[in-house]
């Protein structure tokens, strides 16, 4: 898999916005990703030094409209710490 494929959008929530104080993002990735091709992925897009890498997988929910029944896919979450005194500076100003 190739670095650019891993990062799908970053995730901007109240909550994630409260982690940003403590040098934490958070990142919708490639369900195929492993923590290793995020830390990467996130080093080279971004040109910071990653320090620990934290993955949750957010299973589908089920949806409704009448009787047609479904589900929402489900993917992947990364929440990515960096060293002190380093920001990324797309989550800034949000």
């Amino acid at each position: 898999m190739h670095l650019y494929e891993v990062l799908r959008r970053p995730i901007i929530t109240e909550k994630n916005a409260e982690l940003m104080a403590r040098h934490k993002y958070v990142f919708e990735v490639a369900r195929e990703a492993n923590k290793r091709q995020i830390k990467q992925a996130v080093e080279e897009a971004f040109k910071v030094k990653v320090t620990q890498v934290n993955v949750i997988t957010v299973s589908g929910k089920s949806r409704g409209f009448g009787r047609l029944r479904g589900k929402t896919s489900p993917w992947k979450k990364a929440v990515v710490t960096l060293e002190p005194g380093q920001k990324i500076e797309i989550f800034e100003g949000v």
